[in-house]
């Protein structure tokens, strides 16, 4: 597949029919996909969380994953926080002039085989073709809606003073490949992104317990930022406990030679999980049964102190106030 896509294929004939038959819906067709103007979906007959989302990370392929496999993580993982399962997505891409088609398969087919792993399937989508140099080779959007678990209510607004702070796995490595990825500071690690859907880990937590008071996914601005917007959200405090915050190895590497923070660095396969804190060991053990969670760990708790702010407690005792986030250190992750 050595062609690349010319403004013809954004124009509505021939050539937007072809790829969509020989790239899009090759790899996305299912019983639902649909060449009509909406998808006719069944429903569940119950509540649905229903998400969008926009992507377009540069580059476009990292280790450990491509646009492709981002768009449907991302969108799966937001439905995933609200305790729903993702049922249906539709997708809307915009993509450069020039870019070669066989870029394009296989960004979709990586998007096919990340729905496939989680169960969710594409009804429905949309294609653009902007000339050279109006986008850089592809943005993506994908839409999704999920079926809500009964019993189930998170928020960021419903942490409490002895809940326990878990995060899923280490932490920071989706912003560091990127940053590495991109060459401007001549550092050879092998770090690798954690992009993954994260539906199985959730569904394994609430098969534990329903009583999980608020899950998020650590992205743009990465765990340190979704912090201070819990601490906000609810009015109460966050201590963190250093020592027990799992970093990589390489990526702490990485952020000591640049002076970055880990916790500050995007995550897009990891969550932030608060609930009481008896509960934690069990929620601990069903995620490290997961996948994606096998280094999941609690790494602090919610207090009434400091409300608004999240403070780091070192080995020896010692707290410190972990500065609030100032904006997103790196453009374009996700």
């Amino acid at each position: 597949m050595s062609a690349c896509i010319t403004l013809a294929h954004g124009a509505g004939g021939k050539k937007t029919a072809e790829l969509i038959d020989t790239v899009f819906k090759a790899h996305l067709a299912n019983p639902l996909f649909t060449g009509d103007d909406a998808a006719v979906l069944p429903t569940p007959g119950k509540k649905l969380a229903f998400s969008t989302d926009g992507f377009i990370v540069s580059p476009s392929d990292f280790p450990g994953g491509n646009i492709g496999k981002l768009s449907i993580c991302g969108t799966v993982n937001d439905l995933a926080c609200m305790g729903a399962e993702p049922l249906y997505l539709s997708c809307a891409v915009v993509i450069e002039e020039g870019l070669p088609l066989c870029d394009l398969d296989r960004y979709v087919k990586t998007m096919a085989e990340t729905a496939a792993e989680v169960g969710v399937q594409v009804v429905a989508g949309d294609t653009k073709v902007a000339g050279k140099g109006q986008v850089d080779r592809i943005f993506i959007t994908t839409t999704g809606i999920g079926k809500l678990t009964d019993g189930v209510e998170t928020s960021g607004a419903k942490a409490v003073p002895g809940d326990a702070v878990i995060v899923t796995g280490d932490i920071g490595r989706h912003g560091c490949t990127i940053l590495l990825a991109r060459n401007t500071f001549g550092i050879d690690a092998a770090v690798t992104s954690d992009c993954a859907p994260l539906w199985g880990a959730v569904e394994s937590m609430l098969s534990v317990t329903k009583d999980v008071h608020v899950i998020r996914d650590a992205t743009r601005g990465g765990v340190g930022t979704v912090l201070y917007e819990i601490a906000a959200q609810s009015k109460v405090g966050i201590c963190l406990q250093s020592a027990q915050i799992p970093v990589a190895p390489a990526v702490r590497g990485a952020c000591g030679m640049l002076g970055l923070e880990p916790l500050y660095l995007a995550c897009e396969g990891r969550m932030v999980v608060i609930a009481p804190a008896a509960q934690a060991p069990a929620l601990v053990a069903a995620l490290r049964r997961t996948p994606y969670a096998r280094e999941a760990a609690v790494i602090g708790r919610v207090t009434a102190e400091q409300a608004g702010h999240v403070v780091m407690e070192t080995e020896i005792g010692a707290k410190t106030m972990l500065p609030p986030p100032r904006g997103e250190l790196l453009p374009r992750i996700c």
